[in-house]
């Protein structure tokens, strides 16, 4: 039923669209055609992206289409919330017929008012913003730990190598003990990644990285993503844990795309220094979808981190995301158990961020006193 719907909307809303731009523009019917079919081609861009035709295209082709396919989805939702503001508007008679009706002065300023807000988000978007995170504990610890932590970056064709060797210069400069990635550092094809040889930019990184499995290293197919995040110098954790310092227990899930992963009490008990009081290790759960956040609390997870909801990237998308999820983005406590969500460091689709950020995290783990 949701996939049918999730089909459906994307098609009425081209069919709403075509008929209220054919009756704006103020151009002879022939222009009005080709603006409306260039409209619909850029839309088919995305369906080109799903199924992997792009593969088949020069890089810098297929970057621009991957770009133009997924943007126009963004715009296209924008576009329709402000016909709809129109239509109610004119149903309430506040706002008359030839104000959308063949209309230069309005065309130039839906043209204006999308170009603005579209600049905008993808400045925003490149703008990755610093969180800074206290996380404290009454376990034993030998030294306080700076960690990076980061997830959904989606490396591919919209997210290219020069991008992520940002991305790397600005973890270094935190001097991190160890860095976590909570899922999806592969957009979906893995095509662009070994082109530009992204794997060796990881290598620059001057601290251990731990990461999970995120949905879209299924959609780019799980073996190749795994040897991918070995080529990287990557820890990949799949139901399993690694230990720092005999003090710190970082445990990374599979995916729930894989619905035979263990489940998490299963996954805790055969735990290296498991445990609740203050002589066990300090425990973080890397779980890319943030579900059941019950259960972590149960378990007696110190701290989780999340990826995979972006908080919707765009507004108001971000209203759905922050209704399905317990929390959808940020910093959240549940009794002893400390979460943060993040909304990602890079981003599926087009670059635009409107009401969301891009960011990473900036953790210090220090003991308390008992």
């Amino acid at each position: 039923m949701w996939m049918f719907i999730l089909m459906v909307l994307p098609l009425l809303a081209v069919v709403y669209l075509s008929w209220h731009l054919w009756m704006l523009l103020p151009l002879p019917a022939p222009w009005r055609s080709v603006v409306i079919l260039v409209g619909i081609a850029c839309f088919l861009l995305l369906f080109a992206n799903f199924s992997r035709k792009l593969d088949t295209l020069p890089l810098p082709i297929a970057q621009a289409a991957y770009d133009i396919g997924t943007s126009s989805l963004i715009i296209m939702l924008y576009l329709v919330m402000l016909f709809l503001v129109f239509d109610l508007g004119r149903l309430l008679h506040i706002v008359p017929k030839s104000l959308i009706c063949h209309n230069w002065p309005s065309t130039i300023a839906i043209v204006v008012l999308m170009f603005g807000l579209f600049l905008y988000g993808n400045l925003h978007y490149n703008n990755k913003v610093r969180v800074p995170l206290a996380l404290k504990t009454k376990k034993t610890l030998p030294k306080d730990y700076t960690i990076v932590m980061a997830s959904d970056l989606h490396l591919g064709y919209h997210n290219p190598r020069r991008e992520l060797a940002r991305w790397v210069d600005m973890i270094n400069a935190e001097k991190p003990d160890f860095i976590l990635i909570a899922g999806d550092i592969i957009d979906g094809s893995m095509r662009p990644l070994l082109e530009e040889k992204m794997a060796e930019e990881f290598h620059r990184l001057t601290a251990p990285v731990y990461a999970c499995l995120g949905n879209h290293e299924y959609f780019s197919g799980s073996p190749e993503a795994r040897q991918f995040y070995r080529d990287a110098g990557i820890q990949l954790l799949v139901d399993e844990a690694a230990v720092i310092d005999s003090a710190i227990v970082i445990i990374g899930r599979d995916d729930r795309t894989n619905r035979h992963r263990k489940p998490l009490d299963a996954l805790m008990s055969g735990l290296p220094l498991y445990g609740r009081g203050l002589g066990g290790g300090f425990t973080i759960l890397l779980d890319h979808q943030p579900y059941h956040l019950d259960r972590v609390e149960k378990a007696g997870v110190d701290f989780q981190l999340s990826g995979h909801t972006h908080r919707g990237q765009v507004w108001p998308i971000s209203w759905i995301t922050d209704h399905v999820y317990e929390c959808s983005w940020g910093s959240y406590r549940r009794g002893h158990t400390h979460y943060y969500i993040s909304s990602g460091l890079g981003i599926w689709g087009g670059k635009f961020r409107i009401g969301t950020q891009s960011e990473y995290v900036v953790a210090t783990l220090k003991r308390t006193e008992k």
